[in-house]
């Protein structure tokens, strides 16, 4: 079944994978570096663009940490989001889940009741003004120790309200999951979901732990564990969730042709389906790129209203029985026909 651009994008979609400081746009760094008098090293937008050629991780972390010492003030992190949030209503994402880097704001001085109020504050315009749904994952830095992690959890707990997970992002290579074990276990214990990201860069072991020494729910990216078939079959196993990446893993140089993605053999070869084994999340940019039609040679993009894995999503008040009735009738109203089970998707 072949999808049109027009039918992806009317589809309602859910965001599992996307980093709010860095969906900070060159236009809007620029903004509020004027509106806050902070210099940047560009002459430019079009210069800053120029900037966004990386080799690999490292070079858009370098990128990202640089992006965010324009964010001072809550109407800034306010800011931030409502114009990532007007973006998603208008690729018609109902739901999304935004990673924020607290650690990243706070080593500036600024204060993480500062960081919250403005995320939180777009959050809830967006949800009335937008119809858009979004959920705060807020991620331990792992290139720091495990003590200033600690420290940032302890921020945290009094907006549990409005924070529903943790995850654990930045420099993957040397810092394995292992080292954040205690904070990890505190995490549990005050309720939140716990995600991680695991095998974008690092080894396949750096998963395992992420399962068996932090307990995750869900895994971020995970590409690489398709070096490794016992991960890959307990992966099946437990229908584990990941959420996969292909363009980014493109730009960060972690593949350097989409041909050669891993998310086709990881359909094919772990029969990944919604039925028999666990949910991918992948955003819009990549069905588009990805999508089914004869002739491409990179992974094709499938759609299905099935049901998602159960630790796919870190959702309080699960909307899940309402996507699902939307995209049956996106696919309906596209005249797709009423068998939708033919199609398997990576797409909850």
């Amino acid at each position: 079944m072949l999808m049109t651009d027009a039918l992806i994008t009317r589809l309602p979609k859910c965001e599992m994978h996307i980093h709010i400081e860095g969906s900070l746009e060159p236009e809007l760094m620029f903004a509020l570096a004027l509106r806050n008098g902070i210099s940047l090293p560009y002459a430019s937008v079009g210069a800053l663009r120029q900037a966004y050629q990386f080799s690999n991780l490292q070079d858009f972390l370098d990128i990202y940490y640089q992006g965010m010492s324009v964010l001072i003030t809550e109407q800034d992190f306010y800011d931030l989001a409502w114009s990532y949030l007007e973006r998603a209503r208008a690729d018609n994402l109902v739901h999304v889940e935004m990673f924020f880097d607290p650690q990243g704001h706070t080593a500036r001085g600024v204060e993480f009741s500062t960081v919250i109020d403005g995320l939180h504050r777009a959050i809830v315009d967006a949800r009335q003004a937008l119809g858009v749904r979004a959920s705060l994952i807020m991620c331990f830095l792992r290139h720091l120790d495990e003590a200033d992690a600690e420290k940032t959890l302890d921020a945290a707990l009094a907006f549990k309200d409005r924070i529903v997970g943790v995850g654990l992002d930045s420099s993957e290579t040397g810092h394995p999951p292992s080292k954040f074990k205690r904070v990890f276990n505190r995490a549990r214990d005050a309720g939140f979901f716990l995600s991680a990201h695991a095998g974008e860069e690092g080894p396949p072991g750096y998963i395992w732990e992420a399962l068996d020494v932090l307990g995750v729910a869900r895994i971020d990216h995970g590409i690489r564990s398709m070096e490794d078939q016992v991960l890959v079959e307990r992966l099946v196993r437990e229908k584990m969730a990941l959420t996969v990446c292909p363009l980014s893993n493109l730009r960060l140089r972690v593949v350097d042709d989409l041909a050669k993605h891993p998310l086709r053999r990881m359909l094919d070869k772990a029969g990944w389906t919604v039925e028999t084994t666990f949910t991918l999340g992948v955003g819009l940019d990549e069905l588009l790129v990805n999508r089914d039609r004869p002739g491409r040679s990179h992974p094709p993009a499938r759609v299905s209203a099935g049901q998602p894995s159960t630790g796919a999503v870190a959702i309080r008040n699960s909307p899940r029985p309402r996507l699902r009735r939307r995209v049956r009738d996106a696919f309906l109203n596209a005249g797709f026909g009423e068998n939708l089970a033919v199609v398997a998707s990576p797409v909850h």
